[in-house]
């Protein structure tokens, strides 16, 4: 067991748009250890943004953010033999966190263009209130709903 609480790490803002944000995306989407690349897609894409909406690109991107968080999500909760989707209330880092997983996890799954492309196109969406991620966040509310319920089981 741990003898104290891990320490919370900070990350340094990117460097091209000064923004926390932006760098925690770019770290989320990199895979392999190759940040460049990362950010290479992240930038192109946000020029795509900037062209097809004629908008501040960064304000797309925490528009798309804002509307993909989820408030409250299911987590599962053991009581006697019987296993309950219990609903939560989500806290704001989390949220971020799955508004950006999310973000990135739909714009994997489109086919047939480049990456920048189908992130460009997701985060217009989500900015929009559309899209697939914020399809995602309309269920995980519409389940907790749902489970209302077991609401009292939380602990």
């Amino acid at each position: 067991m741990r003898k104290k609480r891990a320490e919370k790490r900070y990350l340094n803002p990117d460097p091209k748009f000064n923004d926390i944000l932006v760098a925690k995306f770019v770290n989320n989407l990199m895979y392999d250890g190759k940040k460049d690349v990362a950010r290479q897609i992240v930038y192109e894409a946000f020029e795509i943004i900037k062209k097809q909406t004629q908008r501040d690109p960064l304000e797309v991107f925490q528009k798309a953010l804002e509307n993909s968080s989820p408030s409250v999500e299911v987590r599962p909760q053991r009581v006697g033999g019987a296993t309950y989707q219990v609903p939560r209330p989500v806290t704001g880092k989390r949220q971020t966190g799955l508004a950006i997983r999310w973000i990135i996890e739909t714009a994997k799954k489109k086919k047939g263009k480049p990456m920048k492309e189908k992130l460009a196109q997701e985060l217009i969406l989500a900015s929009k209130n559309e899209g697939d991620a914020v399809k995602k966040k309309i269920n995980t509310h519409r389940m907790a709903a749902a489970n209302r319920a077991f609401a009292y089981l939380a602990r």
